[in-house]
């Protein structure tokens, strides 16, 4: 929406994770921490999206690259939040809707959060609308400290505050509704006078109340929507909660998931009613799963599509592929990049498939590489057989018929078509193109030496 922007503070490089690595970059149920915010401020409206960068900034530049809605302020210096938020000015400039100011450090915000908290904003008619939470245990947070009626007077970094003010349990998330016209006006008024010597944002709430300015608070239902991340402990609690939810929403939509504690599905991944996921399971990426399916103990996909009535069995390693209907894989089968096998195809354990696409009913059971083929239907893939794709300088492909049935131990030496209905002996190295119908061999005869044996032994 035109009257809606978003400022994300993403500028700090986040000591405290001990890391070459800034820390918003840090990655959270598989997405760099970031992108939550900035996820959230798009989904409740913000039309335009400034991140106050400076650490590492262009890691983050290149990751919101292909994002048109989003700009970049940059802040050189860590000089404190209210700095971080002037730095924008230039950004939204002459921009007197509402601006949402969030934390790129705060990832677990959501949608509903911020749009609840600006409509709570309209409501009352506020200037500024802080998001607030209260703690049992509020040690190094920022105090709201108010007077009757609810109005906020000022907020107190816990440096600064007073014994009195230090027992106030409602905490300052640092996440704000503010008026864009008073906004930049305020922050470019603030004073460093404090125990850190830096320009505080909060300091917009005693300026907006000094001159009768409405300043109200909207407490969060959850404390973890606004939990901070600040050291690996605390990224991997934020995980735990961020995985929750997501596996509690799919459960809710109809999916089984026999211990959500112990199954890591990534935002975005979309899984169909009466799929049953095992424990170890890992989901990531654009995967999409549909109805019926069985995915089991510590398989792995990334960014796979996969029909109805897919049954991915233990240990087995998806990206990038595509099962039609029906299809099962594994256990232990790794199926790389460019796969796509068509409905009720069979791959079982310790087959690897690479740009290959198989067509229905087709089957190889156990220890197989297919790299850079063509196979048709109701064909059989004995064990042991590979296609030999590379000749050191290029990749070629093998072309293979419907109705196939291909021995174990085999060869194929790309570039090499085989036809319909043939069949490739056992140990066989083809070379050549196989025309249909066909019986193909291509081995060494066996040759017996009786009594061999017994003359190695003798002296």
């Amino acid at each position: 929406m035109a009257d809606i922007a978003a400022l994300v503070l993403a500028a700090g490089k986040g000591t405290r994770m001990k890391s070459d690595l800034v820390k918003v970059m840090h990655p959270l149920a598989g997405c760099p921490m970031v992108d939550y915010p900035v996820t959230a401020a798009r989904s409740a409206g913000a039309g335009r999206l400034v991140l106050v960068i400076g650490h590492q900034s262009e890691k983050v530049r290149d990751h919101f690259a292909g994002a048109a809605d989003v700009a970049f302020a940059v802040q050189e210096e860590q000089l404190g939040t209210g700095h971080a938020v002037g730095c924008a000015a230039g950004a939204l400039a002459g921009f007197s809707g509402r601006v949402l100011i969030l934390c790129g450090d705060v990832p677990l915000i959501r949608e509903n959060t911020l749009v609840e908290l600006l409509a709570r904003h309209d409501e009352r008619q506020a200037v500024v609308t802080v998001l607030t939470a209260h703690l049992d245990e509020p040690t190094g947070y920022g105090r709201v400290v108010k007077r009757e009626g609810g109005r906020i007077l000022r907020i107190v970094e816990e440096k600064d505050a007073s014994q009195e003010e230090r027992s106030i349990r409602e905490i300052n998330s640092g996440i704000y509704c503010v008026n864009g016209d008073f906004l930049f006006e305020a922050v470019a008024s603030l004073s460093n006078d404090n125990a850190q010597g830096e320009y505080y944002l909060t300091d917009i709430i005693r300026m907006a109340a000094d001159r009768g300015l409405h300043c109200y608070s909207l407490p969060v239902d959850d404390p973890a929507d606004v939990m901070g991340v600040n050291d690996r402990v605390q990224l991997a609690a934020a995980g735990k909660i961020l995985q929750s939810r997501i596996n509690e929403a799919l459960m809710l939509e109809g999916v089984t998931i026999v211990d959500p504690a112990a199954t890591y599905i990534e935002p975005g991944v979309r899984v169909g009613r009466d799929t049953t996921i095992h424990p170890g399971a890992q989901i990531g990426g654009a995967t999409e799963i549909g109805s019926g399916c069985t995915i089991e103990s510590n398989a792995v996909l990334r960014g796979c599509r996969l029909g109805n009535g897919v049954h991915v069995k233990a240990g087995s390693v998806m990206t990038d592929a595509l099962l039609h209907d029906g299809v099962a894989v594994g256990p232990m089968a790794h199926l790389r990049p460019g796969t796509e096998l068509m409905a009720h195809v069979k791959i079982g354990n310790f087959v690897e498939t690479k740009k290959i696409v198989m067509g229905e009913g087709s089957k190889a059971s156990h220890l197989t590489y297919l790299g850079d083929a063509t196979i048709g239907s109701n064909v059989n893939v004995g064990c042991g057989t590979i296609t030999c794709n590379y000749d050191g300088v290029n990749k070629h492909r093998t072309v293979i018929g419907d109705d196939v049935f291909v021995g174990s131990d085999v060869q194929f030496v790309a570039p090499v078509t085989i036809g319909r209905n043939s069949l490739i002996a056992a140990g066989t190295t083809v070379t050549r193109d196989v025309p249909p119908d066909s019986l193909a061999i291509a081995r060494a005869p066996q040759v017996n030496k009786e009594g061999w044996k017994l003359k190695k032994r003798d002296p």
